[in-house]
C-alpha cells in the first residue's frame, strides 16, 4: 500500500507542482498587481487599493466597449460554431465515400495559427473580396474590414470557420454513439428523417451540445490573436475585444496593473457566464 502511494505521489506531484507554477501562482499574483499602479517596466509597485477598479467602472468607456462587444461576437458565434459543427457532423456520417476526407478538409482550419488564419483572411476581405465587389458592382463587399459593422462579421466567419471543424468532431462522437436499432425501430414506425432529427437525435446528442457550447464560449471570449491580426481593433477600436484591450493597456501604454485588474474582471465575468451556461445546459439534458 505505501509502496503505491510512493509511485502516486511520483507520478502525480510534477503535474502537480506545473499546475501550481504555471497556473495558480501567476493568478494570485495577477490578483495582487491589480491593486498596484505597476507599470511592467520598473520594479516599483505601490499599493493604491481599489484605484484600478474604481477607474475601470467609472472612467474607462473602452473597457465597457470592449466587453459588450466581445459577448456579441461570443452569443452569435457561439450559434454559427455550433450549427455549422453539427451540420457538418451529420454530413460526414451518412456513409458517404469521401466521408474521411471530408472530415479531414473540414478539421484542418483547427491546425492553422490564429495569427496566420487572421492574415489569410485580411487578404480576402481587403482583397479578394474588393475585386470580387468590383466585378460583380455590389459596394457592399468593398472595404470590408472598414466599418463596425463589417468588421465584426470578418471575426465572425473567422472564428466559424475555424472552429466548425473541431465542434464536428465532439458531435461525430455524440452521433456515432446512438444505437442504430432506434434510428431503424423509428424507420419502421414512418418516422422520416426530420423526425427522427427532432425527436431522437437531438435528444441523444444534447450532452455533445453542452460541451461544444462551453469550448466554443470559452473560446470565443479568450479570442486574441484572430483579432489582433484581422482587425487590430480597428476602426477606431470599434472590433476591439476584452483581450486585445487588456493587452494594449498592459504593453502600449504600459499600465500593467491597471491592465490586470481588467484580467481579473474578465476572469470572474467568463467563469460566471460559463458555469451559467453548464448549468442550464445540464438542466436542458435533463428535461430532454
Amino acid at each position: 500500500m505505501k509502496k503505491n502511494k510512493g509511485w502516486f505521489i511520483a507520478f502525480v506531484a510534477p503535474v502537480l507542482i506545473a499546475f501550481l507554477m504555471v497556473q495558480i501562482i501567476p493568478i494570485f499574483i495577477g490578483i495582487y498587481y491589480s491593486f498596484t499602479d505597476w507599470n511592467g517596466i520598473g520594479t516599483q509597485a505601490n499599493w493604491i487599493g481599489f484605484r484600478n477598479y474604481i477607474y475601470i467602472f467609472t472612467k474607462d468607456k473602452d473597457f465597457l466597449n470592449s466587453f459588450i462587444f466581445t459577448s456579441k461576437f461570443a452569443a452569435v458565434s457561439v450559434i454559427m460554431i455550433n450549427i455549422m459543427g453539427f451540420g457538418l457532423a451529420l454530413l460526414v456520417t451518412q456513409k458517404l465515400k469521401i466521408s474521411n476526407f471530408l472530415r479531414g478538409v473540414f478539421f484542418i482550419p483547427n491546425l492553422i495559427g490564429g495569427l496566420i488564419l487572421g492574415f489569410v483572411w485580411q487578404f480576402i476581405f481587403l482583397k479578394a473580396f474588393d475585386w470580387l465587389g468590383g466585378q460583380l458592382g455590389i459596394e457592399a463587399l468593398r472595404g470590408w474590414l472598414s466599418t463596425p459593422n463589417t468588421g465584426f462579421w470578418g471575426l465572425v466567419i473567422l472564428m466559424s470557420w475555424q472552429l466548425s471543424g473541431y465542434m464536428m468532431i465532439i458531435y461525430i462522437a455524440g452521433l456515432q454513439s446512438i444505437s442504430q436499432e432506434l434510428k431503424e425501430a423509428a424507420s419502421i414506425d414512418g418516422a422520416n428523417y426530420l423526425q427522427k432529427l427532432r425527436h431522437i437525435i437531438i435528444p441523444l446528442v444534447a450532452p455533445a451540445f453542452t460541451v461544444g457550447t462551453f469550448l466554443s464560449l470559452s473560446n470565443s471570449f479568450k479570442l486574441f490573436d484572430q483579432n489582433l491580426a484581422l482587425t487590430n481593433g480597428g476602426p477606431y477600436d470599434s472590433t476591439q475585444m476584452l483581450t486585445l484591450n487588456i493587452y494594449n493597456t498592459a504593453f502600449a501604454y504600459n499600465k500593467l496593473g491597471l491592465a490586470q485588474a481588467k484580467a481579473v474582471i474578465f476572469l470572474l465575468a467568463v467563469a460566471m457566464i460559463t458555469l451559467t451556461q453548464l448549468y442550464y445546459s445540464k438542466k436542458k439534458e435533463v428535461e430532454m
